[in-house]
């Protein structure tokens, strides 16, 4: 039985089941984390002591961590499989370590103020649209030319990237068009592993 604990409102949970459903793997998703409340109960602290979402439960097998979760997934899956070359398989490292560590944390005040907080800090906003923009331009510029993130086929890059696009492009905010990222995003958001994944409303 494998179970994917996290609400599809948070990016990185976004990033786990688009993960499974283009493996194909079967899951059943419970809803854990903000409104639903469940990471703070002790059953699910004995799973993952960060009271964070997503947590994979797998017959026993417990694992946190979106990206972890990612790399997890691609280790046993055909259709993620990682890079046999050691070099392009650092480069897919690479870009979902950053999305993790530089774009998402970069939009993260934007994201709060316009869509969880009542009374928006416009400030705050601003700075992270404009920290958001440096990372945008940089992604923008390594997709020109490219179909996909790394290589010639579509793997976890895309989907750490992907997600955390549709969030950028979808705060409603003013964004500087950003053509090779558009187009890229269009191609890959349009494969059925991310109808679930991306199909409810970002907020």
């Amino acid at each position: 039985m494998r179970r994917l604990w996290g609400r599809l409102s948070s990016v990185n949970v976004q990033k786990a089941v688009w993960a499974l459903d283009e493996a194909e793997w079967a899951y059943e998703r419970l809803d854990a984390g903000g409104a639903h409340g469940v990471v703070r109960e002790p059953a699910y602290r004995a799973m993952n002591p960060n009271g964070l979402v997503p947590t994979l439960e797998e017959d026993g097998f417990v694992l946190w961590e979106s990206n972890a979760i990612l790399r997890y997934v691609a280790s046993q899956s055909p259709a993620l499989a990682l890079p046999s070359d050691p070099r392009q398989r650092a480069h897919v490292e690479q870009w979902v370590d950053w999305q993790a560590t530089s774009f998402t944390p970069a939009m993260r005040d934007a994201f709060w103020q316009l869509f969880r907080v009542a009374d928006p800090n416009r400030d705050l906003i601003a700075a992270s649209l404009a920290a958001s923009e440096v990372y945008a331009a940089i992604l923008d510029a390594h997709l020109a030319g490219r179909d996909y993130a790394v290589g010639e086929s579509f793997g976890i890059a895309d989907i750490a990237l992907g997600c955390a696009v549709h969030r950028w492009l979808n705060l409603p905010a003013e964004r500087q068009e950003r053509p090779n990222l558009r187009r890229w995003y269009e191609r890959i958001a349009v494969r059925p592993g991310a109808a679930r994944a991306l199909g409810e409303p970002v907020g």
